[in-house]
């Protein structure tokens, strides 16, 4: 089952995508979680602690990595010849870091500058290494994504199965689904599916499912708004170990279980 979450920033994908492993870890599945948001705030979600993320290098900035796998030093690729499709499949065993309930995060990060069509040695390293996760790898995947799916190409997005557009009862927040949705149907995402997060009534539930209904994206949750998560991460703590019975908690589960449902897995 390959998972990715998408959202503009501050609407909640890491939380859901950190809590959504964990559930799905507890639940007897090997659980990959890949941090593709420049922001870099999985480990946290995820309950790995903050000596340990502090240390972890991102593979978009790990110069030395890059070098080795491309052949390239980043900075210096300008007019020189570099492997486009370097072997991947030692990283996730080299660079992957196991947390709470056997989570392993694998912090990717993402290509600063240039256009999404740059083939730098850290971006051709970066999409060999999302096929690889796709196609090759056979646990389950929750990737962390930032809204412009920089990472996707269109033959390697065909074999996500579904990509969670987290989205906030405001305007701007379904702006940003709706060019999410363009850009995972241009690139053959399989299915697009809505998670409204920090719903604080009836009248924001009813907000987002009437917009989500007009984009044409099935709603697969609704999350209230939870104090315990902002608590949590105030405390730089996993949500699902400082409050595991809150309302929002019991919302991702439910999540998970219409997840499992819908896709048999």
């Amino acid at each position: 089952m390959k998972i990715a979450v998408a959202g503009k920033g501050g609407v909640g994908k890491t939380f859901i995508s950190g809590t959504l492993a964990r559930l799905l870890a507890r639940d007897g599945y090997k659980v990959l979680v890949v941090d593709a948001d420049p922001n870099i705030n999985t480990a946290s979600s995820l309950g790995i602690p903050a000596e340990i993320a502090k240390g972890i290098i991102p593979l978009s900035e790990n110069e030395v990595l890059i070098q080795e796998k491309t052949g390239v030093t980043p900075g210096r690729s300008y007019g020189q010849m570099f492997r486009l499709t370097p072997t991947v499949s030692d990283i996730v065993e080299k660079f992957g870091v196991v947390g709470p309930d056997g989570v392993q995060l694998l912090v990717m990060g993402t290509v600063k500058g240039g256009d999404t069509g740059c083939m730098c040695p850290a971006n051709a390293l970066l999409r060999v290494l999302v096929q690889h996760l796709l196609i090759q790898r056979k646990e389950v995947l929750v990737m962390d994504m930032v809204a412009g799916l920089e990472h996707l190409g269109r033959g390697t997005a065909r074999r996500m199965d579904t990509m969670l557009v987290v989205t906030e009862p405001r305007m701007k927040s379904v702006d940003t689904a709706r060019r999410i949705l363009k850009l995972a149907e241009d690139i053959e995402v399989k299915e697009v599916l809505a998670v409204g997060n920090k719903v604080g009534n009836l009248n924001e539930m009813l907000f987002i499912e009437e917009r989500m209904k007009e984009l044409g994206i099935p709603v697969a949750a609704q999350i209230p708004f939870d104090e315990s998560v902002a608590e949590a991460d105030m405390l730089g703590e996993a949500p699902i170990d400082h409050s595991p019975d809150s309302p929002a908690l019991k919302a991702v589960s439910e999540l998970m279980a219409f997840l499992k449902q819908r896709y048999r897995f």
